[in-house]
Order: C-alpha cells, then sequence, then structure tokens
C-alpha cells in the first residue's frame, strides 16, 4: 500500500510515520509537510533515507502542488494530519486555521476525487465537541454529540470534518474520520503542556498553569492513536467518525505536579497566570464505537506512558533545545538544499 501522510513532519503524523514503516516494511510512505514553525524535518531523520519513504515540501492549499503530487505518486490513501492546532494561536490569527484546515482539506479531498483514491481519513479532534462539566463524570463525548466548539481552532476543524462528510455525501468519495482525546509522547513540539512543563521544570524556570489547573483532558498515549487511525483507514467503515480516546482522564494541574515528581523538582516552580479566553473545563471520550467494530482498545496506561514520555524527553534533549533556540528551521536547508536532494 501507497501512503500519502500530511502534515507528517509534526507530533503525530511523524509518529504514524514510524509506526506505518515499521509495522508495513512493504508499504511505501510520502510525506507532505509545509514546515511551519511546528513541522521538524529532523524528527524525520531515522527515515528520511529509506528506499521506500519520500519527504515533499510543500502546502496542502496548493493545488497545483498537491495534484502534481497525488497524480505521479498515485497514492492508495491520503491521511491528512497537516492542520494548524494550538488553539492559543487561533485566538491570536483565526485566519491562518482556516485556511489550512479547512481550505487545504478541501484541496486534499478534490485531488482524492480526481485521482480516485481509494481512502480520505481526516484526524480530528474532540474540542469539535466543545466541553462537559467537572461535576459530571458520567458524560462523554460520542460520535453523535452535536458539535460545539469553543475557539477558532475547534470552529476550524469541525468546519473540515462537515465538509469531509459533505464530500462523502455529495460526490462519494470514500472517506473517514478520526476524532481524538488530547494525545502525548515523543516529538511532542514543546508549545504543548507536557513537553512544555517538562522543559521548563528541567531549566528550573516557572511552569505556567492556566486558571486553577482543574481544566480536564482525557490523555491518549500517541503510539496507541496511530494504531488507532491505521485500523481506521484499512478497516473502518467508509462515511463514519470514530472516536479515539484514551479512558486517561487527569486534569492540568495533576499532571504538572506529576511532572515535577518524575523530575524530583518543586512545586513552587507552578505559577498560575491567567485563563485561555473560552478555555474548555473537560474533555472525555468513548470509544466503544471503535472497539467494538475494530477491536481497539489503548494498550498505554497513563502511569506508564508518561513515565516513558519524561525518559524521552530528557534523552532527547538536544531535539527540543535545538527546537526552543529556533534553529531546527534551518535543517531542511542543511538536509535537502544544501545536499542538492531537491
Amino acid at each position: 500500500m501507497k501512503h500519502l501522510v500530511t502534515g507528517g513532519a509534526g507530533f503525530i503524523g511523524s509518529n504514524y510515520i514510524f509506526y506505518l514503516l515499521e509495522k508495513y516494511p512493504e508499504d511505501k510512505v510520502i510525506c507532505l509537510d509545509k514546515l511551519t514553525y511546528a513541522g521538524n524535518l529532523s524528527t524525520l531523520k531515522t527515515v528520511l533515507d529509506l528506499p521506500n519513504f519520500k519527504f515533499v515540501k510543500g502546502d496542502i492549499c496548493d493545488r497545483e502542488l498537491v495534484y502534481d503530487l497525488v497524480e505521479n505518486e498515485r497514492p492508495d490513501v491520503i491521511v491528512n494530519f497537516a492542520a494548524e492546532s494550538h488553539v492559543d494561536r487561533s485566538i491570536e490569527d483565526p485566519s491562518i486555521f482556516l485556511n489550512t484546515n479547512i481550505i487545504g482539506t478541501s484541496v486534499l479531498m478534490d485531488a482524492a476525487r480526481k485521482y480516485e483514491i481509494k481512502r480520505f481519513h481526516q484526524v480530528s479532534t474532540d474540542e469539535v465537541y466543545g466541553d462537559l462539566p467537572l461535576d459530571r463524570p458520567d458524560l462523554l463525548f460520542h460520535e453523535d454529540t452535536p458539535l460545539h466548539t469553543s475557539s477558532p481552532y475547534s470552529s476550524s476543524k469541525a468546519g473540515a470534518d462537515l465538509l469531509v462528510m459533505a464530500y462523502y455525501r455529495t460526490f462519494g468519495l470514500p472517506v473517514t474520520i478520526s476524532r481524538c482525546s488530547n494525545n502525548y509522547g515523543p516529538y511532542q513540539f514543546p508549545e504543548k503542556l507536557i513537553p512544555l512543563m517538562i522543559a521548563k521544570a528541567l531549566n528550573e524556570e516557572k511552569l505556567p498553569v492556566y486558571g486553577d489547573g482543574a481544566n480536564v483532558r482525557d490523555w491518549l498515549y500517541v503510539e496507541d492513536h496511530c494504531e488507532a487511525i491505521d485500523l481506521i483507514v484499512r478497516k473502518g467503515r467508509i462515511g463514519e467518525v470514530y472516536n479515539v480516546g484514551g479512558h486517561n482522564e487527569r486534569n492540568n494541574l495533576t499532571i504538572v505536579k506529576l511532572i515535577l515528581e518524575e523530575l524530583g523538582k518543586s512545586e513552587d516552580l507552578i505559577h498560575f497566570v491567567t485563563d485561555r479566553k473560552g478555555h474548555d473545563r473537560r474533555y472525555a471520550i468513548d470509544p466503544t464505537k471503535i472497539h467494538n467494530e475494530l477491536g481497539w482498545l489503548p494498550k498505554t496506561t497513563f502511569e506508564k506512558g508518561i513515565k516513558e514520555t519524561i525518559a524521552w524527553y530528557l534523552e532527547h534533549r538536544e531535539w527540543w533545545q535545538t527546537i526552543m533556540s529556533g534553529e531546527y528551521q534551518n535543517y531542511y536547508q542543511k538536509m535537502y538544499l544544501d545536499k542538492g536532494r531537491v
């Protein structure tokens, strides 16, 4: 099978590429990534020279580039991870999110239609459902939960989801959608909660916690998520949405304290800051559908996953320190342009 993975130099996309290449060594993977601030080519350095892997720098909104790539490579499936995904950034500049997350998705689907791709899979988020009250732990997001967004980011992802289903109903495009809870694990960009807190704690810096820190998220280890997407792409029913959750609800303050404890740092480093505008209180996903239909359940407990994640960041300081210094953005120049690969 030949896979076109968009946004594959980002956190979840890169882990998905590693998962595919390890599990299916006969498959071919093409990665399309714009290498914006969150796309890091050095993340993919272990696979760049594999004969069944190809990297292409480009924007999913570039219709000519996308069409040429799909026409020349003729992938069997397109898995779309490419997205602007940071809520705070979406509040500062919503237009970037609308362009990439909605227009870019439409360009990919138009190419999928034109060249008769066998499956288009949209990677979405539980944030399209809005939030749940903290005092109702019995309430969970289901696939038929109404969309009720809170930020420009989640609105752009919900818009993309609606567009994907419209292409299925109007044009018969073979699509699937997965909506995941908060991912964590190796190679996560250090603006997100867990890697940010690890990095700041190691540097003895103040750890900024929004509001009272009581916001609850359902945490999903990234490798478990990759396995779920692979199952949906290969065996999921066309035209269906699948929720992918970790059954690991924790509030932000608990996460921060756990990281400090694991690193042997003082809780005095915690610094409460003004809460984010429209900050959702609780996310919680019910993954019953994907379990019943495809047999998927998360394999990694949070206790195990967070320890492995912290250990990974300790062992790969150069990776995230390079990002925080901004030097990582020169990696494409060094690896491709300077070496004449493109």
